[in-house]
């Protein structure tokens, strides 16, 4: 049972602060609650390790996509299944959407209580908040 959802959020701040603040991998821990630790293993291959309500899960992905600005799309290699795409939209000068989609393959009963219950969702608006705060305070 392959699952996705899809969250956008508005930032007061410019496509190129949404930009600087998400391209950076190795910072998403600070505004993805799940993810715990992201490690580079070349330019575009990643260690990560997340934990999620029931499962804590390591696997390593790649990242299929950087066009500055526009989209930074990724799919793991390794570990548990999904691939994802955070895409970026100017709204004016001063303010931009963070567009946030993921496919995935829950495992087990608690991930796809999760995904049944949208929690997984829930999660997502969580960290895109986190997210926001995060670029506004940058702006």
């Amino acid at each position: 049972m392959a699952s996705s959802l899809l969250e956008a959020v508005d930032i007061k701040a410019p496509v190129a602060v949404s930009w600087a603040l998400w391209k950076d991998v190795e910072r998403w821990p600070s505004f993805l609650s799940h993810v715990k630790h992201v490690e580079r293993i070349d330019s575009c291959t990643f260690a990560w390790q997340v934990s999620l309500p029931g499962a804590d899960k390591t696997f390593v992905a790649e990242l299929t996509e950087v066009i500055p600005q526009e989209r930074i799309a990724w799919r793991t290699t390794e570990g548990v299944h999904h691939a994802g795409v955070v895409t970026f939209h100017r709204l004016s000068d001063t303010e931009s959407r963070v567009t946030l989609q993921i496919e995935y393959d829950p495992k087990g009963f608690v991930e796809r209580l999760g995904a049944l219950t949208n929690l997984d969702s829930t999660l997502a608006n969580y960290d895109l908040g986190e997210f926001q705060r995060m670029a506004e305070q940058g702006a």
